[in-house]
């Protein structure tokens, strides 16, 4: 069985937030996509009222994440109560690292942004695109972190 998918055993703090938000940030970014298409109805993306769907996301996705990192902290802290909120070194690089990809997303998502603002392109795909570029960054800096824990840093 391939250990990065293994999420049993003990896990830091930090790794399950990393997991936590990976998860989450994958089916809220997943139900916003399906929300804007059923509400296009075969027509144009840009007649959705979007807005109040990205912003919900964005809220229940942080709620939902908080509160499964509080309760797997607890389940876990039921389980290993001397481990349970310890961090390291490698906590620290780990997370360092998983800052940087995320970073590099969230630029290549601001550039898109400027260049769509230069073409004169509808509001519609310039929030989309940075939204977007969010989640890539979330998601590509959630993946890298997972597999921080699981194989180390080279």
């Amino acid at each position: 069985m391939s250990t990065i998918f293994y999420i049993g055993g003990n896990m830091v703090y930090q790794e399950r937030n990393a997991w936590a938000g990976l998860v989450v940030t994958v089916i809220a970014v997943t139900i916003y996509v399906v929300l804007v298409i059923q509400q296009a109805e075969g027509g144009p993306l840009t007649g959705v009222d979007w807005l109040p769907l990205m912003l919900g996301t964005i809220g229940i996705s942080i709620a939902v994440t908080i509160v499964l990192s509080i309760l797997w902290g607890i389940l876990a802290g039921m389980k290993d109560s001397e481990g349970v909120g310890r961090s390291d070194v490698r906590d620290r690089d780990i997370s360092r690292m998983g800052s940087r990809v995320e970073q590099a997303f969230l630029v290549i998502a601001g550039l898109g942004v400027i260049a769509l603002c230069a073409v004169g392109a509808d509001v519609f795909w310039i929030a989309n695109t940075m939204f977007a570029g969010f989640a890539v960054s979330a998601i590509v800096g959630g993946i890298a972190r997972v597999i921080a824990y699981r194989r180390g840093l080279a």
